[in-house]
């Protein structure tokens, strides 16, 4: 027990090292390239982030545990919603363009939908997979076509504090080379992390569908919490916002899409019954918040923290076999 308290530990120093990289490498890329913060945060860090996910439920899905796979992917984005924008509000307020409301929060709405959809035929399969894939290659084109249309006529809410930015050629590569140190980090630490809390898990009597959508889905998702918390502390929130839109897009559309592609995915009886519904209820509620008021304010982030928090206590008492 001890040693998996000191690997879970030792995860959680590895994710905040590797966030901090990754968030430097990638506001400096986009800075040189002439991409905007959002569509950084959306592309380079958000998919990236998702790493961990990713190796995560195609291990499952390979070792045939389709508690842990699926669960893996509808617990982070959950994760991703309620604790992580809530903590991230809790910090400062944020602001959204409206670009992230019309594309990228109407596009992780729509990918939730498909998934559910989808779902209702008991597994998903390779055709479901293609479909995944397709939708997840569409957005891609979408995101390109827009961002170049709209990237003169868009206005930063934030502007990063200098020394994140590149002086000069030396310091433009120094700072790409983090971007692949600091998804290394990522995806060791929170291999490292997951190992120590299933382990916790296992011995306390858990489900694997509770390890699956609780301590393993906010395990892989600590690498969006680090990347959330040090952005809004520079105080770069479209790259918070983009990180997280993007990560629970590619988590359903992508991620699922390769697990299914490579082993058939049974849905499970708990999740086709309750947690694929929490999870397109907090993306319905995330694009009403952003719609009615563009930004997410103190108070309503804790009130994602509380939603959060009762999710996993529910999720506990219940025991979701």
């Amino acid at each position: 027990m001890i040693l998996d308290v000191l690997l879970v530990a030792s995860g959680i120093v590895l994710l905040f090292a590797g966030g901090e990289l990754l968030v430097r490498g990638a506001l400096a890329v986009a800075e040189r390239v002439g991409i905007s913060p959002l569509v950084s945060g959306l592309v380079i860090v958000g998919f990236g982030t998702s790493a961990p996910e990713l190796v995560v439920t195609v291990d499952a899905a390979l070792n045939a545990r389709p508690d842990i796979a699926l669960g893996n992917v509808v617990g982070s984005n959950i994760s991703n919603l309620l604790l992580i924008l809530g903590v991230c509000a809790l910090i400062t307020p944020i602001a959204v363009r409206p670009m992230a409301l019309r594309r990228d929060a109407i596009a992780m709405v729509g990918g939730t939908a498909l998934f559910v959809v989808l779902a209702t035929s008991g597994a998903l399969g390779p055709i479901e997979a293609v479909v995944l894939l397709a939708a997840l290659l569409s957005y891609a084109i979408w995101t390109y076509g827009t961002e170049r249309s709209i990237r003169e006529r868009t206005v930063e809410l934030y502007e990063g504090p200098p020394e994140v930015l590149p002086a000069g050629p030396q310091r433009f590569w120094l700072m790409a080379a983090a971007l692949p140190v600091g998804l290394a980090l990522l995806v060791g630490g929170s291999r490292v992390l997951v190992v120590g809390a299933v382990s916790i898990a296992e011995a306390a009597g858990l489900s694997e569908a509770v390890i699956g959508l609780t301590l393993v889905a906010a395990g892989t998702s600590l690498p969006e919490l680090a990347v959330c918390i040090i952005a809004c502390l520079r105080q770069q929130a479209d790259v918070a916002v983009g990180n997280v839109l993007g990560s629970n897009i590619f988590n359903v559309l992508g991620i699922l899409g390769v697990a299914a592609l490579l082993q058939p995915l049974p849905i499970p009886a708990r999740i086709a019954a309750v947690d694929q519904w929490v999870m397109l209820g907090t993306a319905l509620l995330l694009w009403l918040v952003l719609f009615t008021g563009r930004r997410l304010s103190r108070w309503e982030g804790l009130l994602l923290l509380v939603a959060y928090g009762t999710y996993l206590v529910a999720s506990f008492l219940v025991g979701g076999g």
